[in-house]
């Protein structure tokens, strides 16, 4: 017995499935079919008393800026929480943020800031803060973006961005080791994605929020491969996608940024490697570390106005990783 693939590659059973009888070879769009329906069952004298109570079309909040907007994208009287920002990509983002006019921005961490968070801050005045978060604890997060929305007097834009790595072969991880992982790259990215829409949606504010996904969503790093850590950034830009067709109604936008290899704390390693340069090589592409700030252009865009018809996607922000 053939199976569904095997139809779908058959040019007859395609036939089969996408022309039906007597097939109009007009292309319509979906408002001139609906139209036409309306106009037929009007000129039949007919009316459906079931679908009288339920085709009413949902009302979405229109994301479209208003007349006097001005296109240049910019984060200007926007207020940003960034969670992991104390360091690494966190921290970089934070800063092409502040340089884009952000109004205030807001790192969520768990750990003190260290030195360049400070440095960081002595150069924004009153415009970049440290509040203490668990994003792994739902009511943490839920208080702390309270605080935000306390001292601020609302919220424009949430990146999920903390997150953890640990690359070793797939049968050595143990149970502890996959639900670390999990509890913070998936369950933390999920309680801060769901605490900042709650909050849009009281304040009537069109937000937007972006996770931190990673190339390892599409594609294993054959460098250092780790089966659970790609696994939590799949279910992450698979989230964005879902999130963003659920909440559009309320005009808040939900998108992924997927990078590449980035100089962080994290792969320090990577560039101290033996087989480093070989392994760019290999790679194809751009044979380097990404700053973190290089990733910041991406998501300004995609917090801005200037992307009020964007949602549901992932940006891969990946110099050396096309040739996986």
């Amino acid at each position: 017995m053939a199976s569904t693939s095997d139809k779908l590659h058959d040019p007859s059973a395609i036939d089969n499935l996408t022309q039906p009888p007597q097939a109009s070879s007009i292309t319509m769009s979906p408002a001139a079919i609906i139209s036409e329906a309306a106009s037929n069952g009007a000129s039949n004298g007919t009316t459906n008393s079931n679908d009288a109570g339920q085709t009413q079309a949902p009302v979405f909040l229109n994301t479209q800026p208003d007349s006097d907007h001005d296109w240049k994208i910019t984060l200007r009287g926007k207020v940003v929480a960034i969670t992991g920002a104390n360091r690494g990509i966190g921290l970089g983002l934070a800063q092409v943020c502040l340089a884009n006019d952000a109004k205030e921005v807001y790192s969520l961490d768990l750990f003190e800031p260290g030195e360049e968070f400070q440095q960081l801050a002595i150069a924004n005045p009153k415009r970049f803060h440290y509040l203490n978060c668990d994003v792994t604890n739902e009511e943490s997060v839920i208080k702390t973006i309270d605080q935000i929305v306390a001292q601020s007097g609302r919220i424009d834009g949430m990146i999920a961005n903390a997150g953890m790595t640990k690359h070793q072969p797939a049968l050595n991880f143990d149970r502890p080791q996959l639900e670390q992982l999990f509890n913070l790259n998936v369950f933390g990215a999920y309680f801060c994605a769901t605490a900042a829409a709650k909050k849009f949606i009281e304040l009537g504010i069109k937000g937007s929020i972006v996770f931190t996904a990673s190339m390892t969503s599409y594609r294993p790093n054959r460098a250092g491969p780790s089966a659970p850590y790609g696994g939590t950034k799949a279910a992450v830009r698979n989230m964005a996608h879902t999130l963003a067709m659920e909440w559009a109604k309320h005009g808040i936008r939900v998108n992924s940024i997927s990078p590449g290899f980035v100089r962080t704390q994290m792969t320090a390693k990577i560039e101290s490697a033996p087989d480093f340069q070989l392994k760019m090589q290999y790679y194809g592409g751009m044979p380097r570390l990404a700053d973190p700030r290089e990733l910041g252009g991406a998501y300004v865009y995609l917090l801005s106005e200037g992307a009020t018809y964007t949602t549901g996607i992932d940006i891969p922000v990946a110099g050396i990783v096309g040739a996986w």
